[in-house]
């Protein structure tokens, strides 16, 4: 019997860990400069974008299915049409900073035939009009040199 326990033991932890490496991931196919952006210190009301830059590292071309932001505020425009092999492109964040306080936002990026998908962030705090005021004034200035 402990036979028996043991044989169905090891045939469940195989097949769970072959199981798992069966799953292509989005970075498998696609190569992020960077995944986060910290957007700093922002004005309320003075929307921001940032571009993700990516290469196709696969041997063939591939598509962005989707790029899904986690809430309203935040608005991802992803390339149309498949990107060739080894070719640039990106995916622009958008955020509006209507939301006075700090923002941790995430853009879900799905890759067609790619099973998992792919997360980029943006970070950032969005300041009122006079708060935004005075913490420009107290940066250092810049020197011409």
């Amino acid at each position: 019997m402990k036979k028996l326990f043991l044989l169905a033991g090891t045939f469940m932890l195989t097949a769970t860990l072959f199981a798992q490496t069966t799953q292509k991931k989005a970075e498998d196919v696609v190569k992020f400069k960077e995944m986060t952006h910290d957007f700093g210190k922002i004005k309320q009301g003075a929307p921001v974008t940032y571009d993700f830059a990516f290469t196709n590292t696969s041997d063939a071309p591939v598509i962005i299915e989707s790029a899904t932001p986690s809430c309203g505020c935040t608005t991802p425009v992803k390339p149309e049409g498949a990107i060739p092999k080894g070719k640039d492109n990106k995916i622009t964040a958008g955020f509006n900073a209507a939301a006075v306080g700090p923002f941790n936002k995430s853009i879900t990026v799905k890759v067609a035939g790619i099973d998992l998908p792919l997360q980029l962030k943006i970070t950032g705090e969005v300041l009122t009009v006079d708060a935004y005021t005075k913490y420009e004034a107290s940066k250092p200035a810049k020197s011409g040199k």
